[in-house]
């Protein structure tokens, strides 16, 4: 699972809480740990795979919603072999991380071990969350044509830029002035849980109000696109909605753990003995939602995928023949690099009016084939009533 308690728990002097959750059971909470993070990669995995009997689908070039739904898939494949890694050591060397907890201990190792496993999944997921308001973002501007390929190394650079300032800056405050001499107190350890949980409650916050208003534009397209809001459309419309909805309860019920154990947590820091008999219910809870963080996180990937593009079978097409990415069709360049009908001119023929009225339908089918990817039905609809598809 991917918490600040793991690079807390690198500290010596650590405190109570944290000593609480990690001593609780650390056999058991690793082979959990170990058993979902297995079944989420190979499952994720599966799900990304090429399938037997599946055609290719048509598309020009990838754009930068279907690179962004990969690299989010990728970031839970690494975090999760992260967390394999770690709960391994821990389990098969006991006395190797037993170490760690020598307050005037001299082993660099097992010291460089915790900091190095504990960074790296906090990075990858860290990593994951500003790739998911990437796509919101990029969603958002799909729809009014203002993004493309182009706007992908923008969002490299916001991505793993804030996701490496952040968990560095949280590290280097953590364990002032050195590893082996942590300064103890929560106006310490603050500053680390609020870079490690400040991407996640964006994506909180600000995700659901950009698909909100990503569905409100697609309504407004499919409305402008022939001056008519049919069922098709209309349904249309509301699978798009459905899949932003599966994604954030996707990501709500794989992170509402996290945040309700640290806040019990931070609740018992603050008390002079968290072994009082009044607080037992207190740290019976914070026990067992450490015990489903350990079991939900890893299993973001997998459930990513379905919400992405749902369940695409165990058939495995292993034959790695030169084929299009099947997890997501995409538009051409026209729809994302701001390429907007040119101006009418009245003067020339007839065709040349027809023809650009086509090229926007195409931009706007584009767009919204991006945002109804993974679902057959929704394709179809929007080919048959497409300008195209009616003979224009």
């Amino acid at each position: 699972m991917a918490s600040p308690r793991l690079e807390t728990y690198c500290c010596p002097n650590r405190d109570a809480a944290t000593q609480l959750v990690m001593d609780f059971q650390p056999e058991v909470f690793c082979g959990v740990c170990i058993g979902s993070a297995s079944i989420s990669l190979l499952l994720t995995i599966l799900q990304l795979l090429p399938k037997k009997g599946q055609s290719p689908r048509k598309m020009p070039k990838a754009s930068s919603s279907s690179t962004i739904l990969l690299l989010i898939s990728i970031c839970d494949i690494l975090g999760g072999l992260g967390m394999i890694f770690r709960s391994s050591v821990w389990l098969g060397f006991p006395s190797f991380i037993a170490n760690i907890s020598v307050v005037n201990g001299t082993g660099v190792w097992p010291s460089t071990f915790c900091v190095g496993s504990a960074m790296w999944i906090q990075l990858l997921y860290s990593a994951g969350f500003w790739w998911l308001f990437c796509y919101a973002v990029d969603s958002y501007l799909v729809v009014r044509r203002s993004a493309g390929l182009s706007t992908i190394v923008l969002y490299h650079m916001m991505t793993w830029g804030l996701a490496v300032m952040l968990c560095v800056e949280g590290i280097a405050l953590l364990y002032y002035p050195s590893l082996s001499s942590c300064e103890n107190g929560l106006e310490h350890a603050i500053p680390h849980y609020i870079t490690t949980y400040a991407p996640l409650l964006l994506v909180l916050v600000a995700n659901p109000i950009l698909f909100r208003r990503t569905v409100s534009a697609v309504a407004s397209l499919l409305k402008g696109r022939q001056g008519i809001y049919t069922e098709n459309e209309r349904r249309l419309g509301t699978e798009i909605q459905i899949r932003f909805f599966k994604i954030m309860l996707v990501f709500v019920i794989c992170w509402s753990s996290n945040i309700v154990n640290e806040t019990l947590l931070f609740y018992l820091e603050m008390q002079p003995d968290i072994n009082e008999m009044p607080l037992k219910n207190i740290r019976s809870a914070a026990l067992i939602t450490w015990i489903i963080m350990g079991v939900l996180n890893p299993m973001q990937g997998f459930l990513f995928t379905l919400a992405f593009y749902g369940w695409t079978g165990w058939r495995v097409d292993l034959k790695w023949r030169k084929r299009e990415i099947p997890w997501e069709s995409m538009s051409s360049s026209t729809a994302g690099d701001n390429a907007y009908p040119a101006p009418v001119n009245y003067q020339s023929n007839i065709h040349d009016s027809k023809k650009i009225s086509t090229t926007d339908s195409q931009q706007t089918d584009e767009a919204i084939s991006m945002l109804s990817e993974g679902n057959t039905s929704s394709d179809e609809r929007l080919t048959r009533s497409s300008p195209i598809y009616q003979g224009w």
